[in-house]
C-alpha cells in the first residue's frame, strides 16, 4: 500500500512510518525540513499551516495515488483563553483541523476508484476530555473526532474506513516540551495517569498497523483513546 504520514520527521509520525516500512509498505512522509525525511522513498517538504503548503501536498497526493492517509501533523498551544490572539487561533485551526480535512478531500477520489482506503487521524485525549488552558488545541482535536464520525458514514460503502486515535501524554519531544509550557511537573502529570506512565510512540504505531489491516475492515468512525487510562479518570 501507498501510505502518506504527515509530520513524519519525529515523534509519533516517525514511529508510525518506521513500523509500516518494516511491514513492507511504501511509506511517504511530509515535514517542513528536507533533511529529516530524505530517507523516505518519497517525501514532500511543505508547511501544512500555509496555503502554499497545502496546495503542494495535494498535488503530491494526486501524483502518488495514496491508499492510506495518516493525518499526524499538528501543534499544541498552551494558553489561557484571555491570551489567545486571532493569529494563534487561525494557525492552529488550519494546521490541526482544516489541513486534515483538505487532505482527506484529496485522497478520497482515488480511494473511491479503488473501492479501498484507510484514513487515520491522530487526535488527542484533550479533544475527548478537554484541557484547561488548551482550549484551541482541545477544540481542534474534538473537531477531528466529529469529522471522523461523519466521514465514516459518508465513505463506508466504498470500503474506506475513517478513525481517530487519541493519545494521552506521549513520550516524545512534543510531549515533553508541552510539559514545560504547562503549570505542572512531569512527576505531577504521571501521578494523574492511572498506569503511571507516558504512552510510547510505538504503541500508537501498533494501533495504526491494526487499523489499516484487513482484520480492522469493520472498524470505522471510532475515536480510540490510547492514553494509559487517562480518559477513564483517576
Amino acid at each position: 500500500m501507498k501510505i502518506l504520514v504527515t509530520g513524519a520527521s519525529k515523534g509519533i509520525g516517525k514511529a508510525i512510518a518506521e513500523l509500516l516500512i518494516e511491514d513492507g509498505h511504501n511509506v511517504y512522509g511530509t515535514a517542513r525540513t528536507e533533511n529529516l525525511i530524505k530517507d523516505y522513498e518519497k517525501y514532500c517538504v511543505c508547511d501544512l499551516a500555509t496555503h502554499a503548503g497545502i496546495e503542494k501536498i495535494i498535488e503530491f497526493i494526486k501524483e502518488n495515488e495514496i491508499d492510506v492517509l495518516i493525518n499526524n501533523a499538528g501543534e499544541y498551544i498552551y494558553s489561557p483563553i484571555q491570551d489567545i490572539t486571532y493569529e494563534k487561533l487561525e494557525h492552529i485551526t488550519k494546521l490541526n483541523l482544516e489541513t486534515p480535512l483538505c487532505l482527506i478531500s484529496a485522497v478520497v477520489p482515488n480511494m473511491k476508484k479503488k473501492i479501498f482506503g484507510r484514513i487515520i487521524n491522530i487526535g488527542s485525549i484533550s479533544g475527548v476530555m478537554g484541557e484547561a488552558n488548551a482550549s484551541l488545541y482541545s477544540a481542534t482535536k474534538a473537531g477531528l473526532i466529529g469529522a471522523t464520525k461523519a466521514l465514516a458514514l459518508e465513505l463506508a460503502e466504498y470500503n474506506i474506513t475513517v478513525n481517530t486515535i487519541n493519545p494521552g501524554w506521549v513520550d516524545t519531544e512534543l510531549g515533553n516540551s508541552s510539559i514545560e509550557d504547562s503549570d505542572f511537573t512531569k512527576d505531577e502529570i504521571i501521578d494523574c495517569i492511572p498506569q503511571k506512565r507516558f504512552v510510547a510512540p510505538k504503541e500508537i504505531a501498533g494501533m495504526v498497523r491494526y487499523l489499516i489491516s484487513e482484520d480492522a475492515k469493520g472498524v470505522t468512525g471510532q475515536s480510540i483513546n490510547l492514553c494509559a487510562g487517562l480518559s477513564v479518570g483517576y
